[in-house]
C-alpha cells in the first residue's frame, strides 16, 4: 500500500482541509500504522507534533517543574532527545527504539501514556503522526511564535495558477458566478498580501471571489475605518467616479478623518481595560478620559506604533517628558482598584502590579502570562521567576494601594485646551493686578490716627491689624478672605484700590474653581530608590520568596544593556518590545488589525500565541505583514490602508452553499468579510443615519439613555444613574460613561473592561433584537430617520428608497421597495385606527419632532425605519 495523500496540519479528521476528507485521513492513518511508506510532505514538529504533546503531555512533562513527573521534560529539544534509564526518549528514524512512541502506542494500560486516570488519550491519528515524524528523522523546530519573523518571498502568481489548474483537474468544484476564473487570476491581486491568500486557496483547488459592488464596498470600508456609514452624497460621488483611483481616494479620505481615531480607539480601550470607575463594591468614579482622548489623538496623528508603545509604557521616563507623554502612561493605571473597607493596601498594590504585567504580556506578546504567577507555565517556556522579573518593571511606582478615589497618586492635572487658555488668562490678569496694587498700596496708611493733636492714637482694632498684616504680603499671594477684608477696610480711604482688590479676589476665586475642575489623571512614576521585588509563594502578597531583578523570558532576545549601568526599567522594556528582532510584538499587532477587518485573526487565538494557541492559517502572510510593519517604521495608517486596499478585502461577501460548508468561518479568505457589527457601532450607525449624531470630540464621558435602576441594583442603592440631556444623548458610543461593575447596558457583546481583552465575543441572540427593536435610542433614531426622509418627499415609495439608502448605502430592489411600502401602508392603517398609539410612539426620545408631519404618517414610517435598522444587512458589515 502506498500513501500519496497530502498531510494535513495536525492529522485530525475534524480539522482537515477541504481537499482531505475524513475517509482519506483514515486511510493515511492505516498506512502509517502499517509501516508503509508515505509520500507526504514533511511533518513539521512545531505545527504537527508540539500541539499533540502540549495537549496531552505537557501538564506532567512540560515547563512546570513543580508538576513534572519522572524527571521527564518533553518541551525542550535537549530533553526530548536525551537518554533516560538507558532508553532514548526519541531516536531519530527509529520509532520502535523511541520510548516516547513505545509508551503512547502500548497495549498494556499500565504502560500506556497518558495514564488512564489523566482523562487524556491520543487518537490513532495522533499516534500515527508521531510515528511518521520519528521515521522522517524527528526534525525538531522551535515554536513558530518564538522565532523572529523573516520576510518570506511572495509566491509567484503564475506558478500559483498552474497549481490551481492542477488541483481543479483532480477536485473540480461547482461553478459560481461569484468566483474569479483561473484565467483572470494573473491580474487579481497586485499586493503580495493577495499572493499569499491566492496560494493557499489554490492548494485547496479554489479561487477567490469577484470584487464587491461599489456601494457595498464603500459601506464596508467606511464602517471599518471610521465606525460610521457613508452618507448618500458620499455613495453617489463614489458611484459616479469611474477613475481607477476612486477607491484609494476614498480610503485616504477616511484615514484622514478625525473619525478614524475614534473608531480605532475602541479595541485599544478594551485591551487597556479603560473605564470611568474603579470597580469593586463601592466603584468610585475616576477621570481617565484624558488618556482616552490621548489615544484618539495619537491614532489620528498616525503616531508610529513603537512610539505609541513607548509613551504608554514609559512616557514619564523619557527625557523631559511632556504632559501628553505622562498622560499616556495612564495605560497602566486603567486597572481596577479595590479600596473597600478592610482591604489591605499592600494586597491591592500587588494585585495592581499583577494586572500591569499580565496586560503588557497579553497586549504586546500575545502571551498567557497569568499562568506563571503561582508556578512555572505548564505549556509555554515561561518560569515563575521570569514572571516576577517582568513584574519587577511595574513594581517601582509610588502607588501605595491605599485610598478609594479615582485620582489616586501618582496623578497629574490634565487641563483641556479651554481650561489651559482660561488658566493663562487668569494668570495674566492676576499678575497685572498684583503689579497695579503694589504701586497703589504704597499710598495707603492704615495706622490709627489720634482724635486730636493732644491725644495719643487708639490701638489698632483686630480688623486693622489684619489689614496691616495683609499689606505686608504681595497682593497675588493673599487669600480671597484677606483680599475681601482689606478692601472693606480701605473702601472709604482708597475706593479705587479697593476696587482693584475686589477684582483680584474675583480672579483668584475663578482660578481656584478652575483648578478644582481640571481633571486629575492617574499616571505612572518611579520611586527614586527602587522597591525590592520578590517571587511570591503561590502569588500571595504576604509570602515573599527569592528576590529578583527586572528581566524578560529567556526564550526571547535579551534586553539591551543599560546605558547608565542601573537595572533595566520600564523604558528599557518598552524599547525591547518594539525592537526589530523581537519575535512577537509586530506579529501580535498586525494579527489584531487583521481580526478587525476579517472578523478573526490569522491566528485565531488573538490572546495566545503560545503552544496552546492556534497555528496561523497563513503563517507566511503573518510574517510578511509583521516584517513589513516594522520596515515601514511601524506606520499604523499605512498598514490599515494596505489591508483595506487588498483584493482580498475587496471581495464580495456572497457565499455559495459549498463555500459555507467547506469554509464556514472564511479562514481561507475566499470571500469578503461579513459578520455582525459590534453593538457600539450599531448604535453609532443608527445615530448617523437618523441625523441625530453629535460629532463632538473628546471631553468627559456622557450618560445617555439607560433603563432605570441598573446602577442602583448593582451598587446596593449607592449609585444612581443621572441621565444627561441635549447633545450628550447623541454623542458617539466611545464617549459613553463606563461603570466598571455594570457596563453600559446597550453594549451587548462588549468587553467587560475589568481586565485586558483583545478578542471580544460575537454572538447572535434574541436579546440583541430586543435591544435594537425597543431601546429608546433606536426607536428615537427611527423616528428621526423617518422625519429626515419624509421632509421634502410625498411619495411613499420615494421615502422608502431614501430610507433604504441611508440604512445600507444601496438602492432597494423592486421587491424590497414593494415589501417596505406595503409595510408602511399596513402600519398607517393601524395607526389611523389608533391615533393615541401613534402619538405615544412619537414621544419616545427627547429630540424635537417636526409637528408639521401628520402623526399617523410619521408613526407608520417610524415603523418602516425601525425595520430597516434591524435588517440583517444593516446589522452586519
Amino acid at each position: 500500500m502506498m500513501c500519496v495523500l497530502p498531510l494535513c496540519p495536525r492529522l485530525r479528521p475534524e480539522l482537515l482541509s477541504s481537499s482531505l476528507s475524513a475517509m482519506a485521513a483514515t486511510l493515511l492513518v492505516i498506512a502509517l500504522l502499517a509501516g508503509q511508506p508515505c509520500q507526504a510532505g514533511e511533518i513539521d514538529y512545531s505545527r504537527d507534533i508540539r500541539p499533540i504533546l502540549s495537549d496531552n503531555c505537557f501538564q506532567c512533562h512540560g515547563p512546570d517543574e513543580g508538576s513534572r513527573e519522572a524527571d521527564l521534560r518533553l518541551d525542550l529539544k535537549a530533553d526530548l532527545f536525551r537518554q533516560q534509564d538507558g532508553h532514548a526518549i526519541v531516536a531519530a528514524g527509529k520509532p520502535d527504539g523511541s520510548e516516547l512512541f513505545r509508551r503512547i502506542a502500548a497495549d498494556d494500560a499500565d504502560e500506556r501514556m497518558p495514564p488512564s486516570d489523566s482523562n487524556l488519550s491520543l487518537s490513532a491519528t495522533e499516534i500515527a503522526t508521531i510515528k511518521a515524524w520519528i521515521e522522517q528523522g524527528a526534525v525538531y523546530k522551535q515554536h513558530w511564535a518564538f522565532e523572529p519573523p523573516v520576510a518570506p518571498t511572495p509566491p509567484p502568481v503564475a506558478a500559483t495558477v498552474v497549481l490551481l489548474e492542477k488541483q481543479q483537474a483532480t477536485m473540480p468544484a461547482p461553478a459560481s458566478d461569484a468566483s474569479v476564473p483561473a484565467a483572470e487570476l494573473i491580474d487579481w491581486g497586485q499586493d503580495p498580501l493577495d499572493q499569499f491568500i491566492l496560494r493557499r486557496l489554490a492548494e485547496e483547488g479554489r479561487t477567490p471571489s469577484r470584487p464587491a459592488d461599489k456601494a457595498r464596498l464603500l459601506r464596508r470600508v467606511s464602517l471599518d475605518l471610521t465606525g460610521l456609514p457613508p452618507t448618500p452624497a458620499e455613495v453617489k460621488a463614489f458611484l459616479d467616479d469611474a477613475s481607477p483611483e476612486a477607491y484609494e481616494q476614498v480610503v485616504d479620505r477616511l484615514l484622514a478623518s478625525p473619525r478614524f481615531g475614534e473608531r480605532m480607539a475602541w479595541e485599544w480601550l478594551d485591551a487597556a481595560r479603560y473605564a470611568d470607575s474603579n470597580g469593586f463594591q463601592g466603584d468610585p468614579e475616576r477621570t481617565m478620559w484624558p488618556w482616552r482622548d490621548w489615544v484618539v489623538a495619537a491614532l489620528n496623528n498616525n503616531m508610529p506604533f513603537d512610539q505609541f508603545t513607548i509613551e504608554q509604557l514609559a512616557g514619564d521616563l523619557l527625557p523631559e517628558p511632556t504632559l501628553a507623554q505622562q498622560i499616556a502612561t495612564g495605560f497602566n493605571r486603567n486597572h481596577m482598584h479595590n479600596g473597600e473597607g478592610g482591604r489591605i493596601a499592600e494586597e491591592t498594590r500587588i494585585e495592581n502590579v499583577f494586572d500591569r504585567a499580565e496586560t503588557t504580556a497579553t497586549v504586546w506578546l500575545g502571551a498567557t502570562f497569568t499562568c506563571a504567577r503561582c508556578h512555572d507555565h505548564k505549556f509555554d517556556p515561561f518560569s515563575q521567576r521570569e514572571y516576577y522579573e517582568l513584574f519587577a518593571f511595574f513594581n517601582n511606582t509610588s502607588e501605595t494601594g491605599s485610598g478609594r478615589s479615582g485620582q489616586l497618586a501618582p496623578a497629574l492635572p490634565a487641563p483641556t485646551a479651554e481650561q489651559t487658555q482660561q488658566t493663562d488668562q487668569l494668570r495674566e490678569q492676576i499678575a497685572r493686578l498684583d503689579k497695579e496694587l503694589q504701586k497703589a498700596e504704597k499710598q495707603l496708611d492704615l495706622s490709627p490716627q489720634p482724635p486730636s493733636v493732644d491725644e495719643p492714637p487708639e490701638p489698632p482694632s483686630a480688623r486693622q491689624r489684619e489689614a496691616i498684616a495683609t499689606l505686608r504680603k504681595k497682593p497675588a499671594g493673599r487669600t480671597t478672605v484677606e483680599l475681601k477684608t482689606l478692601a472693606a477696610v480701605i473702601q472709604s480711604q482708597a475706593p479705587q484700590t479697593a476696587a482693584l482688590l475686589r477684582e483680584l479676589e474675583d480672579a483668584k476665586t475663578a482660578q481656584d474653581a478652575l483648578q478644582k475642575a481640571i481633571p486629575q489623571v492617574m499616571v505612572m512614576d518611579d520611586l527614586p530608590q527602587p522597591r525590592k521585588t520578590f517571587m511570591l509563594v503561590r502569588g500571595a502578597y504576604d509570602k515573599p520568596g527569592e528576590a529578583v531583578q527586572t528581566g524578560t523570558p529567556a526564550i526571547f532576545p535579551p534586553l539591551p544593556p543599560s546605558e547608565s549601568g542601573k537595572p533595566a526599567n520600564r523604558l528599557t522594556l518598552a524599547r525591547w518590545l518594539v525592537s526589530p528582532e523581537h519575535p512577537l510584538t509586530a506579529r501580535v499587532i498586525v494579527n489584531r488589525y487583521w481580526q478587525q477587518y476579517f472578523g478573526v485573526g490569522l491566528v485565531k487565538t488573538t490572546e495566545d500565541f503560545g503552544v496552546q494557541g492556534e497555528q496561523p492559517s497563513h503563517p507566511q502572510l503573518l510574517d510578511y505583514l509583521a516584517t513589513e510593519f516594522v520596515a515601514s517604521g511601524w506606520n499604523v495608517k499605512a498598514m490599515h490602508k494596505r489591508l483595506v486596499m487588498s483584493a482580498t478585502y475587496r471581495q464580495t461577501a456572497r457565499a455559495t452553499a459549498e463555500q459555507r460548508e467547506l469554509d464556514p468561518d472564511n479562514r481561507l479568505l475566499g470571500r469578503g468579510p461579513r459578520f455582525r457589527m459590534p453593538s457600539w457601532m450599531i448604535r453609532d450607525q443608527a445615530l448617523a443615519v437618523s441625523g441625530l449624531l453629535v460629532e463632538q470630540q473628546g471631553g468627559s464621558s456622557v450618560k445617555p439613555y439607560q433603563p432605570n435602576g441598573v446602577w442602583a441594583e448593582a451598587t446596593f442603592g449607592k449609585k444612581k444613574y443621572v441621565q444627561e440631556h441635549g447633545d450628550a444623548l447623541y454623542r458617539r458610543s466611545l464617549y459613553t460613561f463606563w461603570r466598571r461593575i455594570v457596563g453600559p447596558v446597550m453594549f451587548f457583546d462588549a468587553a467587560k473592561r475589568q481586565t485586558c481583552s483583545v478578542n471580544a465575543s460575537r454572538t447572535n441572540t434574541p436579546l440583541h433584537a430586543l435591544a435594537v427593536l425597543n431601546d429608546t435610542t433606536f426607536v428615537e433614531a427611527a423616528r428621526a430617520m423617518a422625519q429626515r426622509v419624509m421632509e421634502g418627499r410625498e411619495d411613499p415609495s420615494e421615502r422608502v428608497a431614501a430610507a433604504f439608502r441611508l440604512a445600507v448605502a444601496r438602492e432597494p430592489s423592486d421587491r424590497e421597495r414593494q415589501i417596505l411600502t406595503d409595510r408602511y401602508l399596513s402600519l398607517r392603517s393601524h395607526y389611523a385606527d389608533d391615533p393615541e398609539a401613534a402619538l405615544e410612539l412619537l414621544q419616545v426620545g427627547e429630540s424635537p419632532r417636526n409637528e408639521a408631519l401628520e402623526a399617523t404618517d410619521h408613526a407608520a414610517f417610524l415603523g418602516v425605519c425601525l425595520v430597516l435598522l434591524n435588517l440583517d444587512e444593516t446589522l452586519n458589515k
